[in-house]
């Protein structure tokens, strides 16, 4: 028979004797955090997003607004070059350029004297109507599951200023793609699948700076990784990535961080 977990310091003991701790729990969550994520995009994709990008000239006009939305939304936000670049760092920078170019050519996307990006006035009407989008398919998509949403947003609401707040310390490690996306807008009225969606992308930056962090202290680029086959180097920066990713979660309790694993594994999608 399972027996009740123990509790020991802010980590969880579970049946089998090993810490949920939070670099444990990083790593079981950032699948169920990758599912619900891309779950609510595909659906916006399916449920209206694909025809709203159409009306603004298609993926090669909104590409970038779309992956920007949590900053570029933001009356008067900009992503620097060093957040482009870090979002962007296993693609090819100059097929990255020309597509970059192209999303200003149409009117989308202002680029700064000093290289940092902004939304012109079309690019923030396209996001308002995008925000809308998502409203709608999450609300549809996650119907019936109000309660578990709600707990998701508290926890992720935490976890995210937490790690904004880490981000601002002195010893902190330079996490540019986060800075890049965080916060992430959320203007009054937000309904509560939009706060959940983008909560859970901006702290998708969040890993993807730490991952990055770890692979170049084994000595790795961001090609060399890719390249990296399955085995105990691969592995060893996956734990590492989990060490470097975990501290935002040690706001949470033990026992909320089995919540929003249930609540994650639990959302359709």
């Amino acid at each position: 028979m399972p027996t009740e977990p123990l509790r020991c310091a802010g980590a969880l003991i579970v049946d089998d004797g090993v810490e949920l701790a939070p670099h444990r729990f990083t790593g079981l969550v950032a699948p169920a955090v990758e599912r619900a994520f891309v779950a609510g995009m595909f659906a916006g994709h399916d449920g209206g997003g694909a025809e709203l990008s159409q009306r603004y000239g298609g993926p090669a006009a909104t590409g970038f607004l779309v992956e920007f939305r949590t900053r570029l939304a933001v009356p008067g936000g900009t992503v620097d070059r060093a957040g482009f670049a870090a979002v962007n760092r296993y693609r090819d920078p100059a097929t990255c350029q020309r597509a970059l170019d192209k999303q200003i050519a149409h009117g989308m996307i202002a680029r700064q004297p000093d290289g940092g990006l902004t939304a012109t006035e079309r690019g923030v009407d396209f996001l308002a109507e995008l925000y809308q989008v998502h409203a709608e398919v999450t609300e549809e998509l996650w119907a019936g599951h109000d309660d578990r949403v709600h707990r998701l947003v508290e926890a992720y609401g935490r976890v995210l200023a937490y790690a904004v707040l880490l981000a601002g310390e002195p010893e902190a490690e330079p996490g540019p793609a986060f800075a890049a996306m965080a916060p992430p807008y959320e203007p009054d009225g937000i309904p509560s699948g939009v706060l959940l969606l983008n909560r859970l992308g901006t702290l998708r930056y969040h890993r993807a700076d730490a991952h990055a962090a770890a692979w170049t202290a084994a000595g790795h680029t961001a090609i060399s990784v890719g390249e990296l086959p399955d085995g105990p180097e691969r592995r060893a920066i996956e734990l590492e990535t989990d060490r470097r990713a975990a501290g935002p979660y040690s706001t949470l309790t033990a026992d909320e961080r089995l919540g929003v694993l249930a609540d994650l594994a639990a959302l359709p999608g």
